[in-house]
């Protein structure tokens, strides 16, 4: 993703605003000429504030951070949970790992097969765990974006048995807290195509009888129709559901979602490279989002850029955290401009019904604990400075322009003003005013304690090392470090029926095609390094347990992941349990070449790309050498296999120049 263009002096006013907060605001507030809004509770209030959050999953986005070493890795959890000191989340929300690529890579399920059940399966389950050990009160949501291959019954679709499949989401629920303490509150309902209401019934029914009432349903965790309309002809599916979640809304909802008197969110959100620009974009999101669409919670996607940059939507994240082999990591603007809200508000607060926009433009939203303390957010966000990467904005102006805010009902009575401490000597019979530049937030409350933490800079930004490897005996989570998972699912595995050098492996362990949104490979694929990489050697141990028509490789010079990982090309070296052995340019290639070996027995693999020449060895020996297309001229290292099948890799090794 392209960075967008410089921003402008205003903007860069806007983060050392967001520093202080209301401190440095106090300049600003004059008695002059100005455009005039009321803030009151005199005709009731507005709906209950829920919450702003962060999602880790869609997928895979938090991959790199739990590669950080200490303290870095802890102080980027501070950065984002810890109450008062950065973003200060109110709501995380994971991915249910379903085996299948979701954005920017895979993550395990906890149900590989029918008859398999691990609740230690990937970094969710730790994640989660350093949220509530910072932030007790978080809300924590789980949300999957694709499922194993059994519960599709060779079709790509999961709910033509929805009971199989309530029963599996509600074992991952009941499995976190059984194994891991962990209380999942909301549980989404999601597929791009369309939502399945008597899975959503059945869902309701197997939380009930599980005695998971407590757990709420987001649906259909994407749009807002057909879901608003069913809810409103259904009585059944209107009761199994509490929270009508959109994706990516553009700050309005549609009258029927408001007449299901439902909470609406916008259950993913942002997706845009953490810049000015984009920290303008969640700034006029989070205000707007309720201003004109009512949604009483927004969840940023992603929670932090810790995957490979060059995979989609580098960057998207509230922070980035991609350099674990470093120690490096950037606290990026949306962190303040989340904090703004975050740390002056909580889930049950309430907001005014007088919100609105601002006369020459921006918003402001204003809200209450109910107990005499009040929160005012204005933002003066242009639009080429709050450009969002979906769905397109239309044209509007901003100025600059000066506001009175009266303030009215119980915010006037005397012991309610003497809880304005920033205010109380600036407020003229119960009015304060404001000059508002361009792109800048304000945050107004009467809450003192609010901070801008920060800890010392961390280590410079440096490339993937050079020479590396990894013999896979010492794994801190069940996937290998730094490994990207694009297809399929690599995982630790100790192999009991070896005694020899190959006890601890990383094994590929999906066996059938995930149901997903996208679009996996034909075959498993997991990507390392350095994006950058031209000239380089790559060696790995594999073996493979499918004696008939299994297939390995090891790559040089990948050039796609994520999504659109079908894509990949390369230099790609590959052997196959038919005694034969290929090398192509990209991952769906073919041809093979005679080669004499046994299968069910461990092969070293090396390849080496040099320029326009690259040759393979196996066991040491030279087995072939070739020319290799110009493009891509560089990429990742990689191993992988031929289909969804179970292989094992050991000893992996890349030297690059």
């Amino acid at each position: 993703m392209t960075a967008p263009a410089s921003p402008s002096p205003a903007v860069r006013m806007c983060w050392r605003l967001s520093a202080v907060f209301v401190s440095a605001l106090l300049g600003s507030l004059r008695s002059s000429s100005a455009d005039s809004y009321v803030l009151s509770d005199d005709k009731g209030l507005g709906r209950d504030f829920d919450g702003i959050g962060g999602l880790s999953g869609g997928g895979a986005t938090s991959r790199l951070l739990v590669n950080y070493p200490e303290p870095y890795r802890s102080q980027i959890l501070d950065y984002l949970f810890k109450p008062n000191f950065g973003a200060s989340l109110h709501i995380l929300k994971v991915e249910i790992g379903g085996d299948g690529q979701t954005t920017d890579g895979t993550e395990p399920s906890h149900m590989h097969y029918e008859d398999d059940e691990n609740y230690f399966r990937g970094y969710e389950w730790w994640l989660m765990k350093e949220a509530k050990k910072r932030n007790p009160d978080i809300v924590l949501i789980g949300l999957p974006w694709s499922f194993p291959g059994w519960l599709g019954h060779g079709k790509d679709w999961p709910y033509d048995f929805p009971d199989v499949t309530a029963d599996y989401v509600v074992k991952w629920i009941i499995g976190a807290k059984k194994y891991h303490d962990l209380h999942i509150q909301y549980v989404g309902i999601w597929n791009e195509r369309n939502f399945d209401a008597k899975y959503i019934k059945l869902l309701r029914y197997t939380l009930d009888k599980s005695g998971l009432e407590e757990v709420r349903i987001i649906a259909s965790d994407n749009l807002w129709e057909p879901i608003a309309q069913s809810l409103l002809l259904d009585p059944e599916l209107s009761g199994a559901v509490d929270v009508i979640g959109a994706h990516y809304p553009g700050t309005n909802t549609v009258p029927q979602a408001l007449k299901t008197l439902k909470k609406l969110w916008s259950s993913e959100d942002y997706s845009t490279f953490n810049d000015d620009v984009g920290a303008g974009c969640w700034a006029r999101i989070l205000n707007q989002n309720y201003v004109n669409g009512h949604m009483t919670s927004t969840i940023s996607w992603n929670l932090v850029a810790s995957y490979y940059e060059e995979l989609p939507f580098g960057r998207c994240g509230l922070m980035t955290a991609q350099e674990p082999w470093s120690g490096n990591y950037v606290v990026s603007h949306p962190i303040w401009i989340t904090a703004h809200t975050t740390q002056f508000t909580q889930p049950g607060w309430t907001y005014l019904q007088t919100v609105g926009h601002l006369a020459k433009g921006g918003s402001y939203v204003a809200l209450t604990d109910g107990k005499g303390n009040l929160t005012v957010v204005i933002e003066t966000m242009t639009h080429d400075h709050s450009v969002c990467i979906r769905p397109p904005l239309p044209a509007f102006n901003l100025t600059s322009q000066t506001a009175t805010f009266n303030l009215q009902g119980s915010f006037v009575s005397p012991d309610k003003l003497y809880t304005l401490l920033l205010l109380r000597n600036h407020l003229v019979n119960g009015s304060f005013t404001l000059d508002l530049a361009e792109d800048e937030v304000y945050t107004l409350t009467t809450i003192t304690t609010g901070t801008k933490g920060s800890y010392a800079d961390p280590p410079p930004s440096a490339r993937f090392p050079k020479a590396y490897k990894d013999n896979f005996n010492d794994p801190p989570f069940s996937e290998a470090s730094n490994f990207a998972d694009q297809t399929g699912v690599f995982e630790y595995f100790m192999n009991t029926s070896d005694p020899g050098p190959h006890v601890f492996t990383m094994r590929q362990v999906v066996t059938q095609r995930p149901v997903t949104w996208t679009a996996d490979a034909d075959q498993t694929i997991s990507v390392i390094g350095d994006f950058q990489w031209k000239n380089l050697t790559v060696t790995c141990d594999a073996f493979m347990e499918n004696v008939k028509n299994g297939g390995v490789f090891i790559a040089a010079r990948v050039s796609k992941g994520g999504e659109e990982v079908r894509r990949a090309k390369g230099v790609f070296f590959w052997v196959f349990a038919n005694g034969t052995y290929s090398v192509t340019s990209d991952i769906g290639g073919c041809g093979h070449s005679s080669l004499q070996h046994r299968s069910f027995t461990w092969y070293t693999l090396s390849l080496t790309v040099q320029g326009q020449k690259a040759s393979g060895t196996l066991n040491g020996k030279l087995l072939w050498t070739s020319s290799v297309p110009v493009e891509p001229p560089n990429g990742w290292a990689a191993i992988g296999t031929a289909s969804f099948e179970l292989a094992q890799f050991d000893n992996f090794s890349v030297v690059a120049e």
